[in-house]
């Protein structure tokens, strides 16, 4: 009876009732349970089996430069960062407000390790996480441009509760690349959030954009609503190798 109890939990995919019925029947516990707390266990081991699958599903998803965590983060005076205001990020409250982050430093300050912890710790809350490097993100949208994916991309990124845009400003934008920006920056306003990592300041901005008019509009929804990280000290990398070296 028990064999076909976990044959059928197999056929219907419940995969974490099977492993905790399995579990119990070869521990002897099954006796030990009132029938309540048998249903009870199963369930929540099917409901975190779920959940778990699911965090996975949206961080292989999401396609994060690095695997990072907010523990794991480094708060030393030295680089500007207000651990209170890193701890409020965790939550991901600002999601649910379609707020921004901006982040801006030098090279090596750590800037993407910051918005990819932010954005592992959203999809492990359940939200739709979509990594992109600023300029590639741009190069992809041309090709799907010129092979007709593009609607399909533009579609994908609206999907998403909070897309992280690292790298911004690496490389201007041109004509096609500013239009591209100020759609996905508009299709975004009010509905979901975005973190923008730099590393030039927020008030050059308008020069890496081009157009006026246009970086007038993209930046207004950009910098509305926005919370700022400007990180300073040396490169993180740099002292990495030196200690590396030592």
């Amino acid at each position: 009876m028990n064999n076909e109890t976990l044959e059928k939990m197999k056929k219907m995919k419940f995969f974490g009732m099977f492993r905790a019925f399995k579990t119990s029947i070869e521990s002897g516990k099954t006796e030990n349970y009132t029938s309540d707390e048998m249903i009870g266990n199963l369930i929540e081991s099917e409901w975190d089996d779920r959940r778990n699958r699911g965090i996975e599903r949206q961080l292989k998803n999401a396609r994060f430069r690095y695997k990072a965590s907010m523990e794991e983060l480094n708060f030393q005076t030295d680089r500007n960062i207000d651990k209170n205001q890193i701890t409020r990020f965790g939550d991901c409250s600002f999601i649910g407000k379609n707020e921004n982050i901006l982040i801006t430093g030098s090279t090596g300050i750590g800037k993407s390790y910051i918005a990819s912890a932010i954005g592992h710790q959203a999809c492990s809350l359940g939200f739709k996480v979509l990594y992109c490097n600023t300029a590639k993100l741009m190069g992809k949208l041309k090709i799907a441009k010129a092979d007709g994916s593009y609607i399909k991309e533009v579609a994908k990124i609206e999907r998403q509760n909070l897309i992280i845009l690292d790298d911004f400003g690496i490389q201007p934008f041109d004509a096609q690349g500013r239009a591209m920006l100020m759609e996905i920056i508009e299709d975004r306003h009010g509905k979901g959030s975005i973190i923008v990592t730099s590393q030039v300041p927020v008030n050059k901005w308008f020069e890496i954009i081009g157009d006026q008019t246009m970086a007038d509009a993209i930046l207004d929804r950009i910098v509305h609503q926005s919370h700022r990280l400007e990180l300073k000290g040396e490169s993180m990398r740099k002292k990495a190798q030196i200690l590396a070296v030592a």
